[in-house]
C-alpha cells in the first residue's frame, strides 16, 4: 500500500471551508479567523 503524505508549512494560509461541528452546525474557517488565530488539527482515523 502506497503513502503519500505532503506537510503544510508553519504560516501557510488554509483554504476557506465549511464543516460540521459534532454537534451538526456548520462551522466555517473564516468565522474562527475572524475572532483570532486557528490551530487546524487533522486526525486520522484508525481502521
Amino acid at each position: 500500500m502506497a503513502t503519500h503524505s505532503t506537510t503544510a508549512a508553519v504560516g501557510t494560509t488554509a483554504p476557506t471551508f465549511a464543516l460540521p461541528d459534532a454537534t451538526g452546525n456548520t462551522v466555517a474557517l473564516g468565522a474562527l479567523v475572524a475572532r483570532g488565530p486557528v490551530v487546524l488539527v487533522f486526525l486520522r482515523g484508525f481502521a
